[in-house]
Protein backbone atom coordinates (compact mmCIF):
# COMPACT_ATOMS: atom_id res chain seq x y z
CA UNK A 1 0.00 0.00 0.00
CA UNK A 2 3.08 2.46 0.89
CA UNK A 3 4.37 1.68 -2.67
CA UNK A 4 0.99 2.56 -4.24
CA UNK A 5 0.79 5.72 -1.95
CA UNK A 6 4.12 6.57 -3.19
CA UNK A 7 3.65 6.44 -6.35
CA UNK A 8 -0.15 8.01 -6.50
CA UNK A 9 1.82 11.12 -5.03
CA UNK A 10 4.55 11.86 -7.35
CA UNK A 11 1.85 10.98 -10.18
CA UNK A 12 -0.43 13.88 -9.10
CA UNK A 13 2.67 15.74 -9.10
CA UNK A 14 3.01 15.09 -12.59
CA UNK A 15 -0.34 15.23 -13.17
CA UNK A 16 -0.28 19.13 -12.44
CA UNK A 17 2.66 19.97 -14.94
CA UNK A 18 0.33 17.96 -17.33
CA UNK A 19 -2.62 19.92 -16.68
CA UNK A 20 -0.91 23.22 -16.77
CA UNK A 21 0.36 22.35 -20.35
CA UNK A 22 -2.87 21.04 -21.68
CA UNK A 23 -4.62 24.26 -20.51
CA UNK A 24 -2.51 25.94 -23.53
CA UNK A 25 -4.15 23.33 -25.46
CA UNK A 26 -7.37 24.55 -24.16
CA UNK A 27 -7.17 28.14 -24.53
CA UNK A 28 -6.10 28.11 -28.04
CA UNK A 29 -8.86 25.44 -28.70
CA UNK A 30 -11.55 27.50 -27.20
CA UNK A 31 -10.47 30.68 -28.96
CA UNK A 32 -9.66 29.22 -32.76
CA UNK A 33 -11.19 25.78 -33.04
CA UNK A 34 -8.09 24.47 -33.87
CA UNK A 35 -5.44 22.54 -31.91
CA UNK A 36 -2.00 23.71 -31.23
CA UNK A 37 0.23 21.30 -32.59
CA UNK A 38 3.23 22.93 -31.18
CA UNK A 39 2.14 23.24 -27.86
CA UNK A 40 4.83 20.06 -26.84
CA UNK A 41 7.11 22.84 -28.77
CA UNK A 42 6.66 25.24 -26.35
CA UNK A 43 7.43 22.63 -23.39
CA UNK A 44 10.95 21.57 -25.59
CA UNK A 45 11.86 25.34 -25.62
CA UNK A 46 10.87 25.80 -21.97
CA UNK A 47 12.98 23.05 -21.08
CA UNK A 48 16.28 24.51 -22.97
CA UNK A 49 15.37 28.02 -21.48
CA UNK A 50 15.51 26.61 -18.15
CA UNK A 51 18.66 25.20 -18.92
CA UNK A 52 20.28 28.19 -20.54
CA UNK A 53 19.53 30.42 -17.58
CA UNK A 54 20.31 27.96 -14.84
CA UNK A 55 23.56 26.37 -16.27
CA UNK A 56 24.86 28.34 -18.24
CA UNK A 57 23.88 32.27 -16.55
CA UNK A 58 24.17 30.48 -12.80
CA UNK A 59 20.58 32.32 -12.13
CA UNK A 60 18.55 31.41 -9.38
CA UNK A 61 15.17 29.64 -10.27
CA UNK A 62 12.96 32.95 -9.81
CA UNK A 63 14.99 34.81 -11.98
CA UNK A 64 14.90 31.63 -14.29
CA UNK A 65 11.05 31.83 -14.39
CA UNK A 66 10.94 35.38 -14.65
CA UNK A 67 13.08 35.65 -17.68
CA UNK A 68 11.72 32.31 -19.16
CA UNK A 69 8.11 33.89 -19.21
CA UNK A 70 9.27 37.21 -20.47
CA UNK A 71 10.66 35.11 -23.20
CA UNK A 72 7.52 32.78 -23.66
CA UNK A 73 5.24 36.14 -24.04
CA UNK A 74 7.40 37.55 -26.78
CA UNK A 75 7.54 34.41 -28.81
CA UNK A 76 3.62 33.78 -28.15
CA UNK A 77 3.53 37.72 -29.66
CA UNK A 78 5.89 36.95 -32.30
CA UNK A 79 4.05 33.70 -33.36
CA UNK A 80 0.35 35.05 -33.21
CA UNK A 81 1.14 38.64 -34.73
CA UNK A 82 3.80 36.85 -37.73
CA UNK A 83 1.78 33.36 -38.48
CA UNK A 84 -1.22 33.44 -36.86
CA UNK A 85 -3.17 36.57 -37.53
CA UNK A 86 -2.85 36.80 -41.48
CA UNK A 87 -5.06 33.54 -40.67
CA UNK A 88 -7.81 35.21 -38.93
CA UNK A 89 -10.98 34.43 -40.93
CA UNK A 90 -9.19 31.48 -42.78
CA UNK A 91 -10.68 27.65 -41.92
CA UNK A 92 -9.65 25.79 -38.45
CA UNK A 93 -7.68 23.76 -41.25
CA UNK A 94 -5.06 26.24 -42.36
CA UNK A 95 -4.42 27.04 -38.68
CA UNK A 96 -3.87 23.59 -37.70
CA UNK A 97 -1.34 23.50 -40.87
CA UNK A 98 0.08 26.16 -39.43
CA UNK A 99 1.03 24.87 -36.17
CA UNK A 100 2.31 22.02 -37.74
CA UNK A 101 4.97 24.36 -39.48
CA UNK A 102 5.65 26.36 -36.19
CA UNK A 103 6.56 22.85 -34.58
CA UNK A 104 9.16 22.15 -37.41
CA UNK A 105 10.54 25.77 -37.23
CA UNK A 106 10.73 25.17 -33.13
CA UNK A 107 12.55 22.33 -33.45
CA UNK A 108 14.74 23.75 -35.88
CA UNK A 109 15.77 26.41 -34.00
CA UNK A 110 16.37 24.34 -31.10
CA UNK A 111 18.60 22.25 -33.37
CA UNK A 112 20.15 25.68 -33.90
CA UNK A 113 20.99 26.83 -31.34
CA UNK A 114 21.24 24.46 -28.04
CA UNK A 115 22.27 21.42 -30.91
CA UNK A 116 19.79 19.59 -29.95
CA UNK A 117 21.79 17.63 -27.32
CA UNK A 118 20.59 15.95 -24.25
CA UNK A 119 21.18 18.59 -21.10
CA UNK A 120 19.84 18.70 -17.56
CA UNK A 121 20.21 20.92 -14.43
CA UNK A 122 19.50 17.75 -11.85
CA UNK A 123 19.82 19.77 -8.31
CA UNK A 124 19.54 23.29 -9.56
CA UNK A 125 16.10 23.50 -8.43
CA UNK A 126 15.23 24.33 -4.80
CA UNK A 127 15.29 20.97 -2.68
CA UNK A 128 12.27 20.82 -0.80
CA UNK A 129 11.14 17.59 0.51
CA UNK A 130 7.00 16.84 2.01
CA UNK A 131 7.53 13.71 3.98
CA UNK A 132 4.47 12.07 5.39
CA UNK A 133 4.57 9.09 6.96
CA UNK A 134 6.90 6.73 4.49
CA UNK A 135 5.38 9.01 1.60
CA UNK A 136 7.48 11.30 0.19
CA UNK A 137 7.86 13.60 -2.96
CA UNK A 138 11.04 13.91 -4.75
CA UNK A 139 12.20 17.83 -4.45
CA UNK A 140 11.61 18.10 -7.79
CA UNK A 141 8.39 16.94 -8.51
CA UNK A 142 7.27 18.90 -5.61
CA UNK A 143 8.47 22.26 -6.93
CA UNK A 144 6.88 21.04 -10.45
CA UNK A 145 3.12 20.87 -8.04
CA UNK A 146 3.75 23.66 -5.92
CA UNK A 147 4.94 25.92 -9.40
CA UNK A 148 1.65 24.63 -11.49
CA UNK A 149 -0.50 25.17 -8.31
CA UNK A 150 0.26 28.47 -8.41
CA UNK A 151 -0.02 29.08 -12.06
CA UNK A 152 -3.56 27.42 -12.72
CA UNK A 153 -4.69 29.44 -9.50
CA UNK A 154 -3.70 32.25 -11.12
CA UNK A 155 -4.69 31.47 -14.43
CA UNK A 156 -8.21 30.81 -13.16
CA UNK A 157 -8.31 34.09 -11.35
CA UNK A 158 -7.58 35.50 -14.55
CA UNK A 159 -10.76 34.00 -16.47
CA UNK A 160 -13.32 34.58 -13.67
CA UNK A 161 -12.77 38.43 -12.56
CA UNK A 162 -10.60 39.77 -15.27
CA UNK A 163 -12.00 41.99 -17.87
CA UNK A 164 -9.51 40.32 -20.24
CA UNK A 165 -10.26 36.74 -18.98
CA UNK A 166 -14.19 37.24 -19.38
CA UNK A 167 -13.70 39.11 -23.30
CA UNK A 168 -11.77 35.70 -23.81
CA UNK A 169 -14.40 33.30 -22.51
CA UNK A 170 -16.96 35.32 -24.49
CA UNK A 171 -15.08 34.74 -27.10
CA UNK A 172 -15.23 31.19 -27.05
CA UNK A 173 -18.23 30.86 -27.07
CA UNK A 174 -19.77 33.94 -29.40
CA UNK A 175 -16.82 35.80 -31.95
CA UNK A 176 -19.50 37.84 -33.55
CA UNK A 177 -21.40 38.54 -30.37
CA UNK A 178 -18.03 39.62 -28.70
CA UNK A 179 -16.89 41.83 -32.24
CA UNK A 180 -20.36 43.74 -31.81
CA UNK A 181 -19.72 44.94 -28.53
CA UNK A 182 -16.23 46.51 -29.33
CA UNK A 183 -13.65 43.90 -28.25
CA UNK A 184 -11.10 43.26 -30.80
CA UNK A 185 -10.62 39.85 -31.41
CA UNK A 186 -7.48 39.86 -32.39
CA UNK A 187 -6.22 41.24 -28.65
CA UNK A 188 -8.04 37.86 -27.49
CA UNK A 189 -6.11 35.79 -29.46
CA UNK A 190 -2.97 37.77 -28.78
CA UNK A 191 -3.42 37.17 -25.23
CA UNK A 192 -4.43 33.18 -25.88
CA UNK A 193 -1.38 32.73 -27.32
CA UNK A 194 0.82 34.05 -24.76
CA UNK A 195 -0.84 32.44 -22.15
CA UNK A 196 -0.27 29.02 -24.57
CA UNK A 197 3.43 30.02 -24.68
CA UNK A 198 3.96 31.00 -21.22
CA UNK A 199 2.10 27.97 -19.61
CA UNK A 200 4.45 25.17 -22.30
CA UNK A 201 7.18 27.19 -21.44
CA UNK A 202 7.08 26.64 -17.13
CA UNK A 203 5.59 23.31 -17.75
CA UNK A 204 9.02 22.89 -19.62
CA UNK A 205 11.43 23.89 -17.15
CA UNK A 206 9.57 21.53 -14.69
CA UNK A 207 9.87 18.85 -16.32
CA UNK A 208 13.32 19.47 -17.44
CA UNK A 209 14.21 19.44 -13.60
CA UNK A 210 13.02 15.63 -13.54
CA UNK A 211 13.85 14.14 -16.86
CA UNK A 212 16.60 16.46 -18.59
CA UNK A 213 15.44 18.36 -21.54
CA UNK A 214 16.04 17.08 -25.39
CA UNK A 215 14.12 17.21 -28.77
CA UNK A 216 11.73 14.53 -27.78
CA UNK A 217 10.72 16.41 -24.68
CA UNK A 218 8.14 17.79 -27.56
CA UNK A 219 6.11 14.59 -27.17
CA UNK A 220 4.92 15.60 -23.82
CA UNK A 221 2.57 18.07 -26.01
CA UNK A 222 0.91 14.86 -27.42
CA UNK A 223 0.20 13.43 -23.83
CA UNK A 224 -1.20 16.96 -22.93
CA UNK A 225 -3.39 16.16 -26.07
CA UNK A 226 -4.68 12.89 -24.31
CA UNK A 227 -5.35 15.05 -21.42
CA UNK A 228 -6.98 17.33 -23.28
CA UNK A 229 -9.76 14.56 -24.66
CA UNK A 230 -9.78 12.80 -21.27
CA UNK A 231 -11.19 16.10 -19.58
CA UNK A 232 -13.09 17.45 -22.70
CA UNK A 233 -11.42 19.66 -25.32
CA UNK A 234 -13.90 22.50 -24.07
CA UNK A 235 -13.15 22.40 -20.65
CA UNK A 236 -10.01 24.01 -18.21
CA UNK A 237 -11.33 22.38 -15.41
CA UNK A 238 -11.56 19.04 -16.88
CA UNK A 239 -8.36 19.53 -18.41
CA UNK A 240 -6.78 19.93 -14.31
CA UNK A 241 -8.53 17.01 -13.03
CA UNK A 242 -7.34 15.06 -16.34
CA UNK A 243 -4.20 15.57 -15.73
CA UNK A 244 -3.98 14.22 -12.05
CA UNK A 245 -5.98 11.22 -13.77
CA UNK A 246 -3.26 10.58 -16.20
CA UNK A 247 -0.18 11.98 -13.91
CA UNK A 248 -1.01 9.13 -11.34
CA UNK A 249 -2.47 6.27 -14.02
CA UNK A 250 1.21 6.71 -15.83
CA UNK A 251 3.07 6.38 -12.62
CA UNK A 252 1.09 3.74 -11.28
CA UNK A 253 1.73 2.21 -14.70
CA UNK A 254 4.80 2.33 -14.41
CA UNK A 255 5.14 1.06 -10.65
CA UNK A 256 3.41 -2.14 -11.25
CA UNK A 257 3.32 -2.75 -15.04
CA UNK A 258 6.65 -2.03 -16.34
CA UNK A 259 8.29 -4.82 -14.06
CA UNK A 260 6.23 -7.38 -16.02
CA UNK A 261 7.21 -6.65 -19.68
CA UNK A 262 10.63 -7.64 -20.73
CA UNK A 263 11.66 -3.89 -22.16
CA UNK A 264 9.17 -1.75 -20.06
CA UNK A 265 7.78 1.10 -21.46
CA UNK A 266 4.22 1.10 -20.82
CA UNK A 267 3.84 3.56 -19.05
CA UNK A 268 5.33 5.81 -21.81
CA UNK A 269 2.22 4.51 -23.84
CA UNK A 270 -0.49 4.05 -20.92
CA UNK A 271 -1.74 8.32 -21.89
CA UNK A 272 -2.45 6.87 -25.54
CA UNK A 273 -4.15 3.96 -24.35
CA UNK A 274 -6.50 6.34 -21.88
CA UNK A 275 -7.32 8.65 -25.10
CA UNK A 276 -8.36 5.78 -27.54
CA UNK A 277 -10.60 4.51 -25.01
CA UNK A 278 -12.07 7.57 -23.82
CA UNK A 279 -12.47 8.72 -28.23
CA UNK A 280 -13.88 5.51 -28.51
CA UNK A 281 -16.92 5.19 -25.32
CA UNK A 282 -17.10 9.04 -24.25
CA UNK A 283 -15.57 10.83 -27.53
CA UNK A 284 -16.44 14.72 -25.72
CA UNK A 285 -14.66 13.88 -22.65
CA UNK A 286 -15.17 13.95 -19.10
CA UNK A 287 -16.44 17.20 -18.78
CA UNK A 288 -16.95 18.28 -22.58
CA UNK A 289 -20.13 19.82 -23.59
CA UNK A 290 -22.00 17.42 -25.82
CA UNK A 291 -22.62 20.20 -29.32
CA UNK A 292 -26.12 18.78 -30.73
CA UNK A 293 -26.26 19.64 -34.15
CA UNK A 294 -30.01 20.52 -35.41
CA UNK A 295 -30.72 19.57 -39.19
Amino acid sequence: MTFFLQLAATGFALGMVYALVAIGFVIILKCSNAFNIAQGHFVMIGGYLGYTFLVLFGLPIWATLILAVVSAIIMGLIIERLALRPLVGQSELAIIMMTIALSTVLEGLATLIWGGEYKTYHGLLPTITLKVGQISVPPESLIGLMVSVVTVTLLLLLFRYTKIGLAMRATAEDLQVVQSVGIRATTIYAVSWVIASVVGVIGGILLGGVSGVMIPLAEIGLKAFAVVLLGGVNSIGGAIVAGIILGVLENVAAGYLDPLLPGGGLAQIFPFIIMLIVLIFKPHGLFGLVRIERI
